[in-house]
């Protein structure tokens, strides 16, 4: 450290902001491109320029056990730059475990409003279309083996079950809006 910058660093910890000035500029330059390589952020290397400017202001009583001042500004900048990096890590992996609940929140939700639309639908049916479509969906029993428990045609079961799925299609198409509007508001 030559003697201009010893006396500097010394008018610097005794409080004189003028000296604190000419460090600040004889130093911004070097330690901005140094820290950019970093972060490749210009506006985050402006934080940690002026964060660790600020610390050194703060801590100006200190400068004066410090022999190496480049050495220790250097240091300093790099440690409070991985600090930062680090930090915006952790917010990141945050925001993403948010998002992941969150979607996974919404996924739940639209399968506890689908099932609630398709109970709704199933229950709107006539009665021997219900009929046939839970003994065909729920209980999986074949055309013939329906038509033999209810006492009617095999063709009877086709045409019920074709009316009952194009009804419960129709009916959650036409309220799959308010899924829609729920989502919304869960993602916002």
């Amino acid at each position: 450290m030559d003697f201009e910058e010893q006396e500097l660093i010394l008018q610097v910890s005794r409080g004189d902001e003028h000296a604190f000035s000419k460090l600040f500029h004889r130093y911004h330059r070097h330690l901005g491109a140094f820290i950019y390589k970093m972060t490749g952020s210009y506006e985050l290397t402006e934080e940690v320029i002026q964060d660790v400017f600020l610390k050194i202001w703060l801590n100006k009583e200190q400068l004066k056990t410090v022999s190496h001042f480049k050495s220790y500004l250097f240091t300093a900048s790099k440690n409070h730059t991985i600090n930062y990096l680090k930090q915006e890590v952790r917010k990141k992996i945050q925001q993403q475990q948010w998002e992941k609940e969150t979607e996974m929140h919404a996924t739940e939700e639209q399968l506890s409003y689908h099932h609630f639309l398709l109970d709704k639908a199933i229950n709107l049916l006539p009665p021997q279309q219900q009929k046939v479509y839970m003994l065909s969906k729920h209980e999986r029993l074949k055309y013939t083996e329906i038509a033999s428990r209810m006492g009617i045609s095999k063709e009877t079961v086709k045409s019920y079950l074709k009316l009952a799925t194009n009804t419960i299609i129709s009916y959650v198409k036409k309220h799959s809006y308010l899924l829609l509007l729920a989502l919304t508001r869960i993602k916002l």
